[in-house]
């Protein structure tokens, strides 16, 4: 489970929270669905005592989730992927049918590879595991309201299967849709695993920048999300990675 915050990490954190609500000018909504209600309950207390979140209410499975996106369109929905009545990956497909603009993150103890598959097939934005520190938690839901993609590092290797067992698609062939160069420097650090911003550092621009490079990559490869484009960089070994 999620590990104890200590005083220092928590300054931290509450500082980068601080600078994420004054960008976006109010805290980031978030659903916590969980079939255990202590999980639940201490999820949502932490998240609470962090600067920039508004944690609006909770789920105790997947068909209640997706009730209450309806009700409260967070814009963050916090999900274990094992659920009774119906599971989470179900309920991400469904949330990103009937509300596209609210974000998925898996939050689960399953470090299997077809759940993580199937999270990215339904549309899921995340995919952590609960051993994930809080710190890791938090970044990860402010990364996904900004449009971004986060895997917990131990479950990126699993990423390297067959473009197509993920997909449901034939894998791409090498020789496509021609990328900038500016393009391809991009593709290999969302490769890498580099957010929007550490991308932008990283290439010295702007991260709206670096965000309008990202969604010309993913029209021109016909790709739905950056851990498509990853695992296209991967599959087709472009890059030594």
């Amino acid at each position: 489970m999620l590990p104890a915050h200590d005083g220092r990490g928590r300054q931290q954190a509450k500082t980068r929270n601080n600078v994420a609500m004054d960008i976006a000018g109010r805290a980031i909504t978030v659903l916590v669905a969980d079939d255990q209600e202590l999980f639940r309950r201490g999820m949502q207390t932490v998240l609470a005592t962090e600067a920039g979140f508004d944690v609006v209410g909770e789920a105790c499975d997947g068909a209640e989730a997706v009730a209450r996106v309806g009700e409260l369109a967070p814009d963050v929905v916090l999900m274990d992927v094992h659920m009774p009545e119906m599971d989470g990956i179900e309920a991400a497909r469904r949330i990103r049918e009937r509300a596209p603009s609210t974000r998925v993150i898996m939050l689960t103890v399953s470090d299997e590879e077809d759940d993580l598959y199937g999270a990215v097939r339904a549309g899921a934005n995340g995919y952590l595991l609960k051993d994930s520190s809080l710190d890791d938690v938090a970044d990860a839901v402010r990364a996904v309201a900004r449009g971004e993609s986060l895997i917990s590092p131990s479950m990126a290797s699993k990423l390297l299967s067959e473009f197509s067992n993920l997909t449901g698609e034939p894998a791409p062939e090498p020789g496509g849709p021609k990328l900038s160069d500016r393009e391809l420097e991009v593709l290999k650090l969302v490769a890498q695993g580099l957010t929007n911003r550490e991308a932008a550092s990283a290439l010295h621009l702007s991260e709206n920048t670096v965000k309008n490079h990202v969604a010309n990559i993913l029209d021109k490869l016909h790709l739905r999300s950056r851990l498509e484009a990853a695992m296209y960089a991967m599959r087709t070994k472009m890059f030594d990675i």
